[in-house]
């Protein structure tokens, strides 16, 4: 069997071991740990979604050792990628998950997790949401109104339980991120309490029979690399804490500071976890809570490779087109967020080119790479896209009538197919031939 690991590491800013992406070429070949991607594609098909077990229990490692001064639980976040094996790896690791929807919650209690291993967020919950977090006993519900704490409160009388609930904090905090749809701590987000209001929640869900206020949580944004943001938010938190004791609100056991940690696509310098610790740690030690935290693309994003095979190269208007049979559909971050990731041959290429890679949906936004300069390409060749182990198959969609691509665990020298791909069939299932028509 190849032995890929040594290639696969690189030294981290405080100059720990770092498992890069679990991907290496061994003899002008791409093997993902010990698996060849050639054959994974051969046996598997494309597109397909590849997942290194060894990056996420890397990833999870670190952080957990970096907050091992202060007591903490780390609670991944399911948005990144739900894919129950994936939660399963998580969950042999002792993590805890974050879910924002009740679907979400499903998949976590499918996947091993109990009631007592999740935090329910999201800030437009519904009242079935709300009841399905109170009756699977989750730890905690992050409320994000005033309204809604008033809704949980009497939804919690009704069924007899008290609510174990969070304020959502708009710390009202400027961060740097790639783009602006993923900064969420800013004043005029619609994401959480805005700052002011907060001890105006805080005093009504002290009053409230069927409550039992126990944090306060906040999300600042994503793809963070300073930490300055994390510190301005955390000392706005613990400013609270502190005025919430002074009126005599002291059942307060968790300060949740979000998700958000930073992960390299391209040459971004992935943040100093050690820095982080060093800024975060004290400052929760100080308050004697808990310290809680949702990483989601921090543990997956660069533990995913997406497999396209090459359709078609074609040149146009003076510019060289890849085709393939991977598009918007599989992997929406470029069109969406005009994200950067990572293209190159499986097989190792001899030469360079200047191309538009692109999908084959029926849309001019229909791009992985745009003049992207990159391994020499033509029909019939395998690419592999790099970095998609967040955001990209929860993001996928049937546009076209396009079926989903498979998702694959690799771990050592071994694979499996976790989600089978989707068959023509899978995606007119929910439709009926002969609706039941009622009368208006």
């Amino acid at each position: 069997m190849p032995q890929v690991r040594s290639r696969c590491q690189r030294r981290g800013p405080v100059g720990e071991s770092v498992l890069a992406s679990g991907v290496a070429r061994v003899g002008g070949v791409l093997y993902c740990e010990g698996v060849a991607l050639e054959r994974i594609a051969d046996e598997v098909g494309t597109p397909t979604y590849v997942y290194s077990a060894a990056v996420i229990r890397d990833r999870y490692a670190r952080l957990d050792a970096a907050l091992s001064a202060v007591p903490h639980r780390i609670h991944y976040t399911l948005k990144a990628n739900s894919n129950r094996a994936v939660l399963r790896v998580l969950r042999h690791m002792n993590a805890g998950v974050d879910v924002v929807s009740g679907g979400e919650l499903y998949r976590a209690l499918k996947a091993g997790f109990v009631g007592a291993d999740v935090l329910f967020g999201g800030v437009g919950k519904t009242e079935v949401e709300l009841r399905q977090a109170l009756e699977a006993g989750v730890l905690l519900i992050n409320v994000e109104s005033e309204a809604e704490l008033r809704l949980l409160d009497r939804i919690a009388g009704e069924l007899g339980v008290v609510a174990p609930m969070g304020i959502r904090v708009n710390p009202e905090v400027s961060v740097d991120s790639a783009h602006r749809y993923i900064k969420t701590g800013e004043k005029g987000a619609k994401f959480g309490v805005p700052l002011d209001e907060v001890l105006a929640v805080a005093r009504v869900a002290a009053t409230l029979p069927n409550i039992d206020l126990l944090a306060l949580d906040m999300h600042i944004g994503s793809q963070l690399f300073r930490v300055d943001g994390y510190v301005d938010g955390t000392d706005r938190l613990i400013d609270l804490v502190d005025q919430l004791r002074r009126e005599g609100i002291d059942t307060l056991m968790y300060l949740d500071i979000g998700g958000g940690l930073g992960v390299s696509y391209d040459a971004e310098e992935s943040p100093s976890l050690e820095l982080f610790a060093e800024s975060i740690v004290p400052r929760v030690q100080r308050t004697g809570l808990t310290l809680l935290m949702e990483p989601g693309r921090f543990i997956v994003g660069n533990a995913g490779i997406l497999l396209t095979r090459v359709l078609y190269r074609k040149r146009t208007g003076g510019r060289d087109f890849l085709i393939g049979d991977a598009g918007m559909t599989e992997l929406l971050r470029p069109s969406h967020y005009d994200a950067y990731h990572r293209i190159e041959a499986v097989h190792a290429a001899h030469a360079q080119m200047t191309a538009d890679v692109v999908g084959p949906v029926c849309e001019s936004g229909d791009f992985l790479a745009l003049d992207r300069t990159m391994d020499e390409a033509n029909a019939g060749d395998l690419l592999a896209v790099h970095d998609v182990g967040a955001y990209g198959y929860v993001m996928a969609s049937n546009y076209n009538t396009r079926p989903r691509g498979a998702e694959v665990l690799v771990d050592g020298d071994q694979f499996a197919v976790v989600t089978a791909r989707e068959r023509y069939e899978d995606l007119v299932h929910l439709e009926r031939d002969d609706p039941d028509w009622r009368d208006g």
